[in-house]
């Protein structure tokens, strides 16, 4: 099911790339124009949520699937180097919400110059380079303006997506009635919202929870636990 669901986003957000570059009418006051910017920032999000799936080792059993479906994710996503994610995430993991933890900014909560910080410290020359050769390829064909506002755009709007509600929410201060080993809070349930806003990641808690869980699933653990809480709570009542 991992690799399905690797393969499928991949293919997505190719086709959908493809089509849109060579169809769609870059013009402002075009509605349509908003609507594949908005859809594939999305799928962009989807190509980094893989990407951090095969760091868990949940695409799939096999090591080598699992660590190529990553590589070329992670590539696709920002031409990001699929190594250096892997050693950050688990440094996150390991001291989430900390000044050791990479993702978090001991400075400064302003979402703004956290998420700043947070694309300075995972930018790097390579990525410069593979946006800056793969522009000038495709402007052979293509306007520079649609691979701009269709590809360029969407990455910048899914960093933001992925940043809001993959780490700013969730991890966030105070840090005051959350999680003491986590240092992180979930999004309350709404499985069609958490789906649409970051794969189920803004279930934060329950990633931090059961980090070889696939994005997939991550709604089930939300129910779960939503169950349990009430469950204690009648049986307050009852005591």
């Amino acid at each position: 099911m991992g690799v399905f669901m690797a393969i499928m986003i991949i293919v997505f957000w190719l086709g959908h790339l493809a089509w849109a570059l060579t169809n769609v009418d870059v013009y402002l006051t075009n509605p349509w124009l908003y609507f594949h910017i908005l859809l594939h920032a999305h799928l962009t999000t989807g190509l980094f949520i893989t990407s951090h799936d095969s760091i868990h080792g949940t695409i799939s059993t096999n090591r080598k699937i699992n660590l190529i479906l990553g590589w070329v994710t992670s590539l696709m996503y920002a031409f990001f180097p699929y190594n250096n994610l892997r050693k950050n995430h688990y440094e996150h993991h390991k001291f989430p919400g900390t000044e050791k933890d990479p993702d978090f900014n001991i400075k400064t909560q302003n979402f703004f110059l956290w998420w700043l910080g947070f694309l300075w410290h995972y930018a790097n020359i390579w990525q410069i380079l593979g946006f800056a050769i793969s522009f000038n390829i495709l402007k052979i064909w293509i306007p520079g303006i649609n691979i701009i506002l269709l590809w360029f755009v969407p990455a910048i709007l899914s960093s933001m997506q992925l940043f809001f509600f993959g780490t700013y929410l969730p991890h966030k201060l105070p840090h005051e009635n959350l999680d003491p080993k986590h240092k992180t809070r979930s999004q309350k349930k709404n499985h069609v919202w958490a789906f649409l806003t970051c794969y189920f990641f803004g279930y934060h808690l329950e990633h931090h929870q059961y980090p070889t869980l696939p994005w997939w699933r991550l709604y089930q653990k939300k129910w779960m636990a939503k169950s349990i809480t009430r469950f204690n709570n009648i049986l307050k009542t009852i005591r």
